[in-house]
């Protein structure tokens, strides 16, 4: 029987090819006999002496493939920016999909790595469609300095941004997404010169990483968050190389397997040589990244803002600013877009139950056109709906109920919407809590479709809000869903669930109905909207219902219901995302 092949790469060349045999025999000391191990060595071109090297690592499990990128780098090589310790090996694995159309995944391990787990481990990894697996970059979150250049000048969190140094490259999906293309057009537009190829990919792959284990990438950095022995890969980033410093952080696991190799005495050689004035320029090197990542942070002219200034409309830029402004502030439930003044809704003017002819007629139409509509923007890509997680949560009630969401878009009501519509309940009727404004000012067909889709409107005027009380009430009774936005304010395109308003659980609790918690995540499409920004791709997560506590007051059920609703919340956005909730401001001192 023919065993299963597991593709991995490297990338070096003559000088750096004696760390990679250290890696290589690692790999190989871990590697199983059921399966076959394509080790390829991206090269432009070692010397007969580094080929044969390798070769004596072959094994009946391990076979040594020798790929020359001459000609992918020739149409590329005058727009890689290089530095001093860096070379072009580093742009290698960006060509490993194009080069390989028959693979559909493959490791990519940085020279500076022992191995110490069987790799097919990671290899059969399931990573969805996500384009590459990978670890949280630790230099990012454990330094300052660089964590605020991934986020002042690139845009990115710095608890979202990945060390490049092993991958799980999703070969597909790279092709699919067209990550080369994407890698020299950005190559084209910004010369990234902190991190280069791993400030690229970032950019390329934002909203398309599966987090893997942090332990398949483990930095010699001040702080490992478990101990060394469950390591499965340990990478000497940066300047701790043990073939430099005799004291770097687990260097013996290192030359526990340089030990094995040939090249031994040509690495001890090179530890025993290393000069104080090498390690001073090591020093010097390690200073001049941090004022480099300084310099490009407060750059006017950097990523970050060229993109803004170039492609983004300055109304949507604006909104951005504003609402980081606000976060930082602790200003959560204050709007950041600029609506207009918005006209009282009187109580004479609003049927909340609509159970006129003439309403009924009014709201089935509406949602006809309606759903042409979604219809319309689902085709064109403008409104994209990924997935549904929990549906049979939504499928299971059997009552009224508070649907909680958070409130980021205006289309977050149509994936709502959608939602209700899967979960096939025709017996509840769907209804949707609205902006005053929204009722009462919105022109053309956005107003028409605010004032007749089941929607229940705010009022600044206390009789018309009496109204609106009783009507939700009763409607909850009579066992319809009520969505309820309770972060209040609309912030676009913003992740993070927001603190929470009583409402919507002041209703729950009153009427002894559940509260449905609902959070939509977003990912960066391929697709532009017209303001220059990535049109989001949702997935909306249905968790379980929290019902009442019948021996609770109406007070203490409020409280329970929005504290395990704001808990599931968080879970699910560190969970989807990968990185911990925290605020630019003190959560304990903001608006509530």
């Amino acid at each position: 029987m023919k065993k299963a092949v597991i593709p991995i790469f490297y990338a070096c060349d003559d000088n750096f090819a004696k760390y990679t045999a250290v890696s290589i025999t690692s790999l190989k000391e871990h590697a199983t006999a059921d399966f076959e191990y394509d080790i390829h060595i991206l090269n432009a071109g070692l010397s007969p002496e580094t080929v044969q090297m390798f070769r004596n690592l072959e094994s009946s499990e391990i076979r040594l493939i020798f790929v020359d990128v001459s000609d992918y780098l020739l149409n590329v090589s005058e727009k890689l920016p290089l530095r001093d310790y860096y070379s072009r090996t580093t742009y290698y694995r960006m060509f490993i999909a194009e080069m390989f159309p028959e693979l559909t995944k493959a490791i990519y391990i940085d020279s500076d790595t022992v191995i110490l787990r069987d790799v097919s481990d990671l290899y059969y990894t399931d990573i969805g469609d996500c384009f590459v697996g990978a670890c949280h970059e630790q230099v990012m979150v454990q330094i300052d300095t660089f964590g605020t250049y991934v986020e002042k000048a690139l845009g990115l969190s710095r608890y979202s941004f990945f060390n490049a140094g092993i991958l799980l490259i999703n070969c597909e999906e790279f092709r699919l997404h067209f990550v080369l293309d994407k890698f020299i057009y950005y190559l084209r537009l910004y010369n990234f010169v902190v991190t280069q190829d791993e400030d690229y990919l970032n950019v390329i792959c934002k909203d398309h990483v599966f987090w893997l284990n942090q332990r398949w990438n483990t930095q010699t950095l001040d702080y490992i968050p478990f101990p060394i022995d469950e390591a499965r890969i340990i990478h000497y980033c940066l300047y701790n190389k043990p073939w430099h410093y005799a004291d770097t952080k687990h260097g013996d696991i290192f030359w526990n397997y340089a030990k094995k190799t040939e090249v031994y005495d040509i690495l001890k050689q090179e530890l025993e040589s290393y000069t104080d004035e090498q390690k001073a320029k090591d020093v010097q090197g390690a200073e001049n990244l941090l004022k480099l990542a300084d310099t490009e942070t407060h750059k006017e002219d950097n990523f970050l803002n060229m993109v803004n200034e170039q492609h983004r409309s300055s109304d949507r830029v604006e909104i951005v600013r504003k609402i980081e402004e606000f976060e930082k502030r602790g200003n959560f439930f204050e709007d950041v877009e600029n609506d207009p003044p918005s006209k009282e809704l009187l109580p004479n003017e609003i049927d909340y139950y609509r159970k006129g002819i003439v309403q009924k007629i009014q709201t089935k139409f509406a949602f006809i056109i309606a759903h042409r509509y979604v219809k319309s923007l689902i085709a064109e890509k403008k409104f994209i709906l990924k997935a549904i997680k929990g549906i049979e949560y939504f499928k299971n009630l059997d009552s009224g109920a508070v649907i909680t969401c958070n409130h980021f878009n205006a289309a977050d009501s149509f994936a709502i919407q959608l939602t209700y519509e899967a979960a096939d309940q025709p017996k509840r009727k769907f209804y949707r809590v609205i902006r005053e404004g929204n009722y009462t000012s919105f022109p053309g067909f956005y107003g028409f479709l605010m004032r007749n889709c089941n929607t229940l409107p705010l009022s600044s005027n206390k009789e018309t809000m009496k109204k609106f009380i009783r009507a939700t009430d009763q409607l909850l009774k009579e066992g319809n869903f009520v969505l309820i936005y309770p972060e209040q304010a609309m912030w676009w395109n913003y992740r993070k669930p927001r603190p929470l308003k009583r409402g919507a659980f002041v209703f729950a609790a009153r009427n002894m109905v559940p509260v449905l918690p609902c959070f939509i995540t977003m990912k960066d499409s391929d697709n532009i909207d017209g303001d220059g920004f990535h049109i989001q791709e949702y997935t909306v997560n249905v968790a379980p219902p929290i019902y009442p506590d019948p021996s609770l007051s109406e007070r203490e059920n409020t409280k329970m219901l929005m504290e395990k609703n704001s808990a599931i919340w968080k879970d699910i956005y560190e969970l989807t995302y990968g990185i911990p909730l925290s605020y630019t401001c003190d959560t304990e001192n903001s608006e509530q």
